[in-house]
């Protein structure tokens, strides 16, 4: 019991201590500075770069689908609520916003190539781009759709029963979202087939 307040003192003052030039207290102190530092410019770059304004910035997307989105429902309903790009293409957690951005980087590429810098091209790139993005949200089982739309809130009348059956239906033979509504803000490649029509 006597030793406690000594153990204290003997750890401040190691804290205090000089190594080399400065104190570990002071280390430590400037590296939570610079975390935080960072960590502020990293949450100050994904907010800018999930703002619509980023989204469209090349013509790539404001030419192609853009158009497209700013016919459908999730850019003006009766409600008055807008689903911009990052709310249908990017995680919400920061670790997976992060690998998705990273993995998002290729689209420079795309973009210093030139390869769907044209209408003609993007139109003959757009079944493998919509794959892409289709197995992803598959893999996620359609999770940032989940962030705007649930279950539970399709209950109510009977009208609405009927599609909530629907989808519980779909939920039990292992579907998920984007099974059923591909093409829900973008146009469906013309090479497109559905697998459920025959």
């Amino acid at each position: 019991m006597d030793n406690k307040p000594e153990m204290l003192k003997r750890t401040w003052n190691f804290l205090r201590q000089p190594s080399a030039k400065y104190s570990v207290l002071m280390i430590g102190g400037m590296f939570l500075f610079v975390g935080i530092i960072l960590c502020g410019g990293i949450n100050t770059a994904l907010e800018a770069t999930n703002e619509l304004e980023f989204c469209i910035s090349c013509h790539e997307m404001r030419d192609t689908v853009y158009r497209e989105y700013k016919k459908t429902s999730h850019y003006s309903n009766r409600i008055g609520v807008r689903a911009v790009c990052s709310d249908c293409h990017m995680p919400r957690d920061m670790a997976r916003e992060l690998l998705q951005k990273l993995l998002a980087t290729r689209e420079l590429w795309v973009k210093f190539t030139g390869s769907v810098d044209t209408t003609e091209k993007f139109e003959a790139r757009r079944m493998e781009l919509a794959a892409r993005v289709w197995a992803r949200m598959k893999a996620s089982d359609s999770r940032e759709c989940r962030n705007c739309h649930s279950f539970e809130a399709i209950r109510g009348s009977k009208e609405r029963q009927l599609v909530f059956n629907i989808h519980m239906k779909a939920k039990d033979k292992g579907k998920t979202c984007i099974d059923c509504h591909k093409g829900i803000a973008h146009l469906l490649p013309r090479e497109y087939e559905d697998p459920d029509e025959e």
